[in-house]
């Protein structure tokens, strides 16, 4: 017999991470591997030698350009200590989801 998979679940409204988002982040490993990425503010830290460090470089390129990139997720103390700043988090962009409140006790 037959079993029938559950409908009534959201499916996932396809990919992630556009195609702008997989070019730049392609970019940065070659730049990486050349020895020419370089992480910090302007580029003024030392040269990239984690592959891993690479493509967060170029997600976070990709970001700033505007390609469908998902958010970055924020650490709970980073979000209770904006909220408690704030007195209530009004103007926080990083509170702006009503997901992160629940799971760490604070908001509504």
């Amino acid at each position: 017999m037959a079993q029938h998979r559950d409908t009534s679940r959201k499916k996932s409204s396809g990919r992630k991470y556009g195609a702008a988002a997989g070019k730049t982040v392609a970019s940065a490993m070659r730049r990486k591997k050349k020895g020419t990425l370089k992480s910090g503010r302007g580029g003024k830290g030392g040269t990239v030698k984690s592959r891993k460090q690479a493509i967060a470089i170029g997600l976070s390129e990709a970001r700033k350009k505007g390609a469908k990139v998902p958010r970055k997720r924020v650490a709970p103390s980073v979000i209770r200590s904006a909220w408690n700043r704030n007195s209530g988090g009004v103007g926080v962009d990083i509170l702006k989801t009503p997901l992160h409140f629940a799971s760490f006790g604070i908001g509504g």
